[in-house]
């Protein structure tokens, strides 16, 4: 059967917009540069009360979306929780994550899951039905080793990792070595642009942080800048447009990308296509897959001495910087968007 149309499907939280959102459109768009009739079917999400995810699952699993105004749907993308729960009878799975907080997240600060009765009850169930609608693809993707690997884990389903560059890629450029670190994301416990806060104090005082982006930990951050006696060096730039984004990248010394146990993380990308080394944890999960200690960033452990310690010697040595961001660049360069969408349309 040749593929004509497209349908990429999306759980969308209202008035929120990350890389989540911008995955999936930069998917229809890539689509359609191809010659194919693609379209987005978001359907809004609501995680609480935990009562409430079955509840929008279920709406996922009321859709029958072989056909639009007559037209026959050749082929759905399902990406993330609950969107795969769609009926298609040619469906493909590109997963960018599960439920994550009744997953990996459950039991710690990052999640509103436990190992009570009720929670465990309820995780179980999610893991079971899981199981059973990402079956029904065709074939089964995932947006990084790291994700493949939590899919396999949990629910004992394998996935290929397929990686995409960032909707950025085309517009990030290197500029001079300046004298701020950038944080670039939501700001969320989860992202812990904390690290990089309550580094400052042990990095060279002619060094700043700005942090792009919103979320519901901004003023937990501007308390957490002023305890550390560093609200003076830190500039919070809120949503940047893409302008100003494209503009902070290029005259950052260095981008600071530790997050816990991300999926996938454009930012990782987005810095090394701006020709900037890469600050990330050990424990930070998917920028791993890209950033090698030493070569194009750091990896270090979660605590902000040792955020300090991997910004010295690149605030000492510009020349260093920039050899390890030309590395970096090398890497992102290596991504492309062909060979995403001929295997997702193949399949």
């Amino acid at each position: 059967m040749a593929i004509r149309t497209i349908l990429v499907c999306e759980a969308q939280v209202p008035l929120v917009e990350g890389g989540a959102e911008s995955h999936v459109r930069q998917l229809v768009k890539q689509l359609t540069l191809r010659g194919y009739r693609a379209g987005l079917v978001s359907v809004p999400f609501k995680w609480y009360p935990k009562e409430e995810i079955l509840a929008h699952a279920a709406a996922w699993r009321l859709l029958d979306l072989s056909e639009s105004n007559g037209d026959r749907i050749d082929l759905v993308i399902a990406t993330k929780f609950p969107s795969y729960f769609a009926r298609h009878p040619n469906k493909v799975t590109w997963l960018i994550h599960q439920y994550r907080a009744a997953y990996e997240l459950c039991g710690t600060p990052f999640s509103d899951f436990d190992y009570t009765e009720g929670d465990v009850g309820l995780r179980e169930r999610i893991f079971r039905l899981d199981r059973e609608m990402l079956l029904e693809s065709r074939r089964i993707f995932a947006n990084a080793s790291n994700t493949a690997r939590r899919l396999e884990k949990y629910v004992g389903v394998a996935a290929q990792p397929l990686y995409h560059p960032p909707r950025l890629a085309e517009r990030l450029s290197c500029g001079p070595y300046g004298n701020y670190l950038l944080s670039v994301g939501r700001l969320e416990t989860i992202k812990r642009v904390d690290l990089a806060i309550r580094a400052l104090p042990g990095i060279d005082k002619a060094i700043r942080l700005v942090v792009a982006g919103e979320g519901t930990q901004r003023q937990n951050l501007g308390r957490a800048a002023e305890d550390a006696g560093v609200a003076d060096r830190v500039e919070f730039a809120g949503a940047a447009d893409d302008d100003r984004l494209v503009e902070l990248y290029a005259g950052a010394l260095a981008v600071v990308y530790a997050p816990y146990d991300e999926d996938y993380g454009y930012v990782t990308l987005e810095a090394f296509l701006s020709g900037k080394p890469v600050i990330t944890a050990t424990d930070s999960g998917g920028p791993l897959e890209f950033v090698a200690d030493g070569v194009n960033g750091f990896v270090c452990e979660p605590l902000p001495e040792a955020v300090a310690d991997a910004v010295a010697p690149l605030a000492a040595d510009r020349t260093r910087a920039a050899g390890m961001g030309a590395a970096g660049r090398d890497r992102a360069r290596q991504v492309t968007w062909d060979g995403v969408i001929e295997r997702l349309v193949e399949a």
